[in-house]
């Protein structure tokens, strides 16, 4: 009796797994097709040029600061360089993300504020990048990643993802980061980044222009003889 309840047991046991295999089965799926795409166009990526919206959550004021502009990807080596022109009239900024180092620029002080990543270039360039250019497999080296579902935005259909940093470190910056990759093209329309303190930021992409020429002056910091270049530490 003993005996053929221990059988019982495990036929159950296998029954249960197999049932929990099955309903993971059409996620797991799904998500291994949009990490294909997005293998396949990290193939043939040279550029890409979006118009953007960032919308910056501060929990502990409830407010939300909105910034609009132009961002730019290109493939340089083995890296992939990122710069945007944030639009503010009153306070505009230029970012740059090359050779480890992110330099945002203030033409109204004239100052650059550089910021060496140096051994963490890896985690800084998890998140700058996110959803342009990187491949399905370079995002599942950083992140434990999980499809949500589908999900329509702005007239796209997208597949929505949340990722969790393997990084303590990222983590401490952000702890989850949800994001919304084009069925079609393989790349991110929309961004949510999640910070520890409740804070977040939001990016939506228009207008993405795929593998078209963009000039080496996008890529360049509009400074003049008398910027003032300042770097904090830490």
């Amino acid at each position: 009796m003993l005996g053929w309840c221990r059988q019982m047991s495990w036929g159950f046991a296998i029954i249960i797994s197999l049932l929990a295999a099955s309903a993971q089965t059409p996620d797991a799926d799904e998500l291994q097709r949009v990490l294909s795409k997005m293998d396949q166009v990290a193939a043939n990526f040279r550029t890409t040029q979006a118009a953007f919206i960032w919308n910056q959550y501060q929990k502990v004021v409830d407010e939300t600061d909105m910034q609009k502009g132009t961002v730019y990807f290109r493939r340089a080596g083995n890296e992939i360089q990122m710069a945007a022109d944030i639009n503010d009239p009153t306070a505009p900024k230029y970012v740059l993300f090359t050779d480890s180092k992110v330099e945002v620029y203030q033409p109204k002080i004239d100052q650059v504020t550089r910021y060496n990543t140096g051994k963490d270039r890896a985690a800084f360039e998890s998140f700058l990048v996110l959803g342009f250019g990187g491949s399905g497999r370079d995002l599942m080296k950083s992140f434990d990643v999980r499809y949500i579902g589908g999900e329509k935005v702005d007239g796209v259909e997208t597949a929505k993802l949340e990722l969790v940093p393997k990084s303590q470190k990222v983590r401490n910056t952000f702890d989850h980061i949800w994001l919304w990759i084009d069925r079609s093209r393989g790349v991110s329309v929309q961004q949510q980044l999640f910070e520890p303190s409740g804070d977040y930021r939001l990016a939506k992409y228009s207008d993405i222009q795929l593998n078209q020429k963009i000039p080496d002056t996008a890529f360049k910091l509009r400074t003049t003889s008398k910027t003032k270049i300042v770097a904090p530490q830490g």
